[in-house]
């Protein structure tokens, strides 16, 4: 092989061994699951009605809010009752900031490598909700010790509205 050859492919090999030097510190950023494990434990891949079915304060951005899932006799969610939970822009003027209300809860998602668990709720009272209206889906973070549902809306930060299970 030629010096000429020789010198461009050594030339290629260091400029790939700079660029990956640069990008080691961007691959260890918080990615999404170590940003929910840094304040709340792991993403949960998957979960039960079982599992999350309990009463949870609300902390940071939650600060006052509860919420309490009951599971049905079907286990396949059930009933959820909510205080404090905080309105959309639509209702603000009709129910003010937050809202005491009911309704429906179901565990969705983990069936597909990447998914993660989420709580959905249904509100009915105090009438019915249209989605997107209010937090109605919730993600479900937990370790050895904790449970918490969350709004799963920064990748890059601990979530700031989550509610952990006492």
């Amino acid at each position: 092989m030629s010096r000429v050859l020789m010198a461009g492919r050594r030339a290629r090999l260091l400029t790939a061994a700079a660029v990956l030097a640069l990008l080691s510190p961007l691959a260890s950023c918080s990615s999404a699951s170590t940003a929910v494990e840094a304040c709340m434990g792991k993403q949960a891949a998957s979960a039960t009605t079982g599992e999350v079915e309990g009463t949870y304060v609300g902390e940071a951005d939650a600060k006052g809010v509860k919420i309490t899932l009951k599971a049905s006799d079907t286990g396949t969610g059930g009933t959820v009752t909510v205080r404090d939970w905080p309105t959309g822009d639509w209702y603000k003027s009709e129910l003010g900031e937050t809202f005491d209300g009911s309704g429906t809860w179901d565990v969705e998602g983990g069936y597909e490598a990447g998914d993660h668990a989420q709580v959905h709720l249904s509100f009915t009272e105090p009438e019915l909700f249209l989605r997107d209206y209010t937090v109605d889906m919730l993600s479900v973070a937990k370790d050895s010790e904790r449970m918490y549902l969350y709004e799963d809306d920064d990748p890059d930060v601990c979530p700031t509205f989550r509610l952990r299970r006492t």
